[in-house]
C-alpha cells in the first residue's frame, strides 16, 4: 500500500477517519497538527499568536516533508496544508491523496464548540469558513486522487468506502474519482 494523505477543511473528519482507516490499511497514523504540537510542546493557537500563520506554515511544511517521506503512513494534514505549492507537490508525489469534502454547514455543526483552531476563533465563524472554502476547495479538488463527500455517515461506513476505493486504485487512472455509495 502506498502512503495515504487525507486533505480537506477543518471538521471534515481527517483525524477521526484517518485513525480507523490507517488501522484498516495497516499503515502508521500521523496527524500533522498533533505532531507540531507534540514537538513544540504548545498548542497551535499559541504558535499562531507568537509566530503568526506564516510561522506555523513553515513548521507545517517541515513536518509534512518528514512524515510524507516515511513509508507505510497515513497522514491527516491540517486544513491549510494545501496552501503551499511545496506541500501539494510532496503529497502528490509521495502517495495517494484523499479529499474529505465537507460543506460549511457540516463544519459549523462539527466545530460549534471548538476552541482549538485559531482561524475560527471569531464572532462570525460561518463567514470565515465560507472564505476558507473559497480559497481552499479548488486546491483540495485539484490535488485529490479521490474525493469523498461527507454526508451523515458513520465513521466506519466512511472508512469502508475509502478502503475499498484505495484497494481498487490502479494509480492515476482513477484521478479525481469520487468515492460514493
Amino acid at each position: 500500500m502506498r502512503n495515504v494523505f487525507l486533505i480537506g477543511p477543518m471538521g471534515s473528519g481527517k483525524t477521526t477517519v484517518g485513525l480507523k482507516l490507517a488501522r484498516r490499511l495497516g499503515l502508521s497514523f500521523h496527524d500533522s497538527d498533533h505532531e507540531i504540537q507534540n514537538r513544540t510542546g504548545v498548542n497551535i493557537n499559541l504558535i499562531f499568536e507568537i509566530e503568526g500563520e506564516e510561522g506555523f506554515r513553515v513548521r507545517e511544511s517541515k513536518i509534512l516533508d518528514e512524515l510524507s517521506s516515511a513509508k507505510d503512513v497515513l497522514v491527516a494534514t491540517g486544513g491549510g496544508a494545501v496552501l503551499r505549492e511545496v506541500n501539494r507537490q510532496m503529497l502528490r508525489e509521495r502517495g495517494v491523496v484523499v479529499y474529505l469534502q465537507a460543506s460549511v454547514e457540516q463544519q459549523m455543526a462539527r466545530l460549534r464548540h471548538d476552541k482549538s483552531r485559531p482561524l475560527i476563533q471569531l464572532e462570525d465563524r460561518e463567514a470565515k469558513l465560507i472564505q476558507l472554502a473559497r480559497e481552499r476547495d479548488p486546491l483540495y479538488a485539484e490535488l485529490a486522487d479521490f474525493t469523498f463527500p461527507a454526508r451523515n455517515r458513520s465513521v466506519d461506513h466512511s472508512v469502508e468506502h475509502i478502503y475499498r476505493a484505495l484497494q481498487t486504485d490502479s494509480t492515476d487512472s482513477n484521478k479525481q474519482a469520487d468515492i460514493d455509495d
